[in-house]
């Protein structure tokens, strides 16, 4: 019965793979609701013959129609749980006092063309000026993750440009 469904339904190896090109332009709960809806009207609901016709994975099939038939939809918990905190995040008394610190070198971009603060702090001088105001060697970054925190800040670590005085001509 499943088969003679989708036999009058004339799908050609063209229109599936749109539906599948179509599939994996979309992510999460929208996918498996596409995939849900592909399902009841290509498949008769059964998620073996899409996994069979279309190549997705049954158990995504089976959670994209549990959650239409529910109106409930699933939340994984990836986000909240994966993935490490940056430094700013984790220490962020350091990132503060770090802010000040780069802060008190900050120059304006002479051209003012830009918002960009230029500083003329390095990393190094940096860590060494943290660690004289008492944070701990285990808080404080690597030479080359500050130079990357502070760019993130909108510190750009680069000789400050001098004004030149005009030529006599």
């Amino acid at each position: 019965m499943l088969l003679s469904t989708l036999e009058r339904e004339q799908l050609s190896k063209s229109q599936i793979e749109d539906l599948r090109l179509a599939s994996t332009k979309l992510s999460g709960a929208k996918r498996r609701s596409f995939h849900a809806e592909m399902c009841l009207k290509y498949c008769d609901g059964s998620a073996r013959l899409a996994e069979t016709v279309f190549g997705w994975n049954r158990a995504t099939v089976e959670l994209g129609l549990a959650e239409q038939s529910s109106g409930i939809t699933c939340v994984g918990a990836q986000a909240s749980a994966s993935g490490t905190k940056r430094w700013e995040e984790r220490h962020p008394e350091v990132a503060q006092a770090l802010r000040e610190l780069a802060e008190a070198h900050a120059q304006q971009d002479p051209t003012f063309s830009s918002s960009i603060a230029y500083t003329r702090l390095t990393a190094a001088a940096a860590l060494e000026q943290l660690a004289q105001r008492g944070f701990a060697v285990e808080q404080l970054p690597s030479a080359s993750t500050m130079a990357v925190v502070l760019n993130r800040m909108g510190y750009r670590l680069r000789k400050v440009v001098k004004a030149k005085p005009q030529k006599n001509s």
